[in-house]
């Protein structure tokens, strides 16, 4: 089985920062991209940042400048550094691993957390 377990989430005022942190534990031998994605109530669920395991990143276009992503391959582990918060960036946060093994490809979820930016 897989695990993946996101932390960090919280209430934090407009123009101030969060960390999350997520991760992954259980039968994963080749992690190739790890993933945080956000869904507001209402809306579907939405890429935010990746990054490979080579180190290449990728954030959407309302998030850059403003998050990084992290990773820490020996512990399957990845970091979501999020500053100067807006209120538009309140939703559920779920951390995705994808794995790459003799071409099939196979992704995981973790339970997500929630963020709330709001005065």
């Amino acid at each position: 089985q897989v695990q993946v377990v996101e932390s960090g989430g919280g209430l934090v005022q407009p123009g101030g920062s969060l960390r999350l942190s997520c991760a992954a534990s259980g039968s994963i031998f080749s992690i190739y991209r790890m993933a945080w994605y956000r869904q507001a109530p209402g809306k579907e669920r939405d890429l935010v940042a990746a990054i490979t395991n080579s180190g290449s990143t990728n954030y959407v276009n309302s998030v850059k400048g403003r998050f990084t992503i992290s990773r820490d391959n020996a512990e399957n582990s990845v970091i979501l550094q999020m500053n100067s918060l807006k209120p538009e960036d309140t939703a559920v946060y779920y951390c995705n691993v994808g794995t790459l093994v003799q071409s099939t490809w196979r992704e995981y979820w973790g339970q997500g957390t929630q963020v709330t930016v709001s005065s």
